[in-house]
């Protein structure tokens, strides 16, 4: 897995931050109720001397180590069944004190004893990369499971089409690993391009890989935005946003071909292939445009590429986008 590095940085921040706040709580409610009850507070200087006693009977020497150890053992476990007692007794539940942990698998620590990570941790990083990817809202309603084969039935030819580019995709996402190779996606719009890409991020990064999704304008606007900032501005900045086109395990181009073609945007699309088909990193690009049109809009270095270096699937059938709305 090759989790996105800034969001782990700020999965695991905030991870650190819920585990403190849980046991600052717990903290406070253990002060609170030893200045209260004398006799829990009692009890509690008793158990916090625990590890003291233990790192005194290891300075002792190895002679009956495991036998005197298991005794301070069970005489902690007597404390702390005590304790319990005077809690009850005062009107309290036995675990009052207890830090409130969302996870009580892994105690808000994202992972477990055995250094793996938790469930908990890896949900919260499939959440950051929705959001990171770009479509976080498509994603809520766009998948595999919700894309239906059955709207390309009324053609006996693009059904099967169809279901083979479905089964093609599904199996991609399925099975995807850092180089796992290019699609392009071509066809008229409303023919789904877009709930199939979106439906592979989804996998992909719900497996754990990174995955940035936009479209040809936005992307070419960044570029264009990047240049115009460094042109003007004699200042260090961060890292250019445009970073993570290059660095992402999935870059997914929505609507190439609907972007203001010129020289420079036609050089930012071949820098991006270029560099990413070096680098062994995968794409998907989705286009309106056929073979014809491609050609006749980018450089060779592009076609070539595009046509040498990606599995081309062709969408076919009508608009299901209007056969939704019933027209």
């Amino acid at each position: 897995m090759a989790f996105n590095r800034d969001n782990y940085k700020k999965v695991k921040r905030a991870f650190e931050e819920k585990e403190r706040a849980a046991k600052d709580t717990a903290d406070a409610k253990k002060r609170a109720l030893g200045a209260q009850h004398p006799d829990i507070a009692a009890v509690d200087r008793e158990l916090s001397q625990t590890s003291m006693l233990i790192m005194r009977e290891i300075s002792q020497g190895p002679d009956r180590i495991a036998e005197r150890i298991d005794e301070l053992r069970r005489s902690n476990l007597a404390l702390q069944k005590v304790r319990e007692e005077l809690l009850i007794s005062h009107g309290y539940p036995a675990n009052y004190t207890d830090p409130a942990y969302e996870c009580e698998i892994c105690h808000d620590a994202g992972y477990l004893a055995d250094g793996s990570m938790c469930s908990c941790f890896k949900r919260a990083m499939v959440l950051a990369g929705y959001e990171s990817s770009g479509i976080g809202r498509l994603l809520q309603t766009q998948s595999f499971e919700s894309f239906k084969v059955e709207y390309y039935s009324d053609d006996a030819r693009s059904f099967e089409n169809m279901k083979r580019v479905f089964a093609l995709c599904r199996a991609y996402a399925d099975s995807f690993t850092a180089g796992a190779g290019n699609l392009l996606l071509c066809g008229k719009t409303g023919l789904g391009k877009t709930h199939i890409s979106t439906s592979i991020a989804k996998v992909v990064i719900e497996r754990g890989y990174d995955v940035v999704y936009d479209t040809a304008q936005n992307i070419f606007r960044d570029f264009e935005r990047e240049k115009f900032e460094r042109s003007y501005s004699s200042q260090e900045s961060a890292a250019p946003s445009t970073d993570r086109y290059f660095a992402c395990d999935l870059l997914i181009i929505d609507d190439l071909g609907t972007e203001m073609s010129n020289t420079f945007t036609v050089s930012c699309l071949y820098n991006m292939i270029n560099s990413r088909m070096i680098a062994g990193k995968s794409m998907i690009i989705n286009t309106n445009l056929n073979q014809d049109e491609l050609m006749k809009r980018y450089s060779d270095r592009i076609t070539s590429r595009l046509f040498g270096e990606f599995s081309p699937l062709l969408f076919s059938g009508v608009d299901v986008r209007q056969k939704k709305l019933g027209f």
